[in-house]
């Protein structure tokens, strides 16, 4: 059976980087949600307003990415998702979309001291190198930190879950 990778974490953690290993690894497709947001959105990001305007769009881009995840396990393929959710209520909803499905999930979660993560974020915005989709502000960077929810106890017992150092 085809597994579904989860690459999870904070901003700067290193989870496009590790996608990229993990897909080669297992000959997976990657569908990472802000390579999806700023080639469908980047042109159309407002000045203010940032966040509301980002939520309502990774939520169709998730949907979609789920649409085409599915398409591709049912074709036998493994596939690797990163999809920026940060909170546990949002990674929740996620294995209970893939358990109703009745698909194998294994989940990568990435981590990193704040002010490294911030250093390199900050060089991504000026190199725009392989992993970059898009600058992250300070501002934003400090509010997607502040929402990050490492997996508890309970979500640990209960899901496949492997802790990227």
């Amino acid at each position: 059976m085809a597994v579904i990778h989860l690459v999870e974490g904070p901003v700067g953690a290193g989870k496009s980087t590790y996608a990229a290993h993990l897909g080669m690894a297992h000959a997976a497709p990657r569908l990472i949600l802000d390579d999806w947001m700023a080639t469908l959105f980047r042109a159309d990001r407002p000045e203010t307003d940032v966040m509301v305007w980002y939520l309502e769009r990774k939520q169709r881009c998730i949907e979609q990415i789920w649409n085409v995840a599915i398409d591709m396990v049912e074709a036998g393929s493994n596939v690797v998702l990163e999809l920026g959710l940060i909170r546990r209520q949002d990674r929740a909803e996620f294995y209970s979309r893939v358990d109703a499905a009745g698909y194998k999930l294994e989940v990568h979660v990435l981590d990193a001291p704040r002010d490294i993560r911030r250093q390199r974020v900050r060089e991504r915005n000026m190199a725009q190198g392989g992993t970059f989709f898009m600058v992250v502000p300070d501002e934003i960077f400090e509010l997607a930190s502040d929402l990050w929810q490492v997996p508890d106890e309970i979500e640990c017992e209960e899901r496949n879950i492997y802790f990227v150092r």
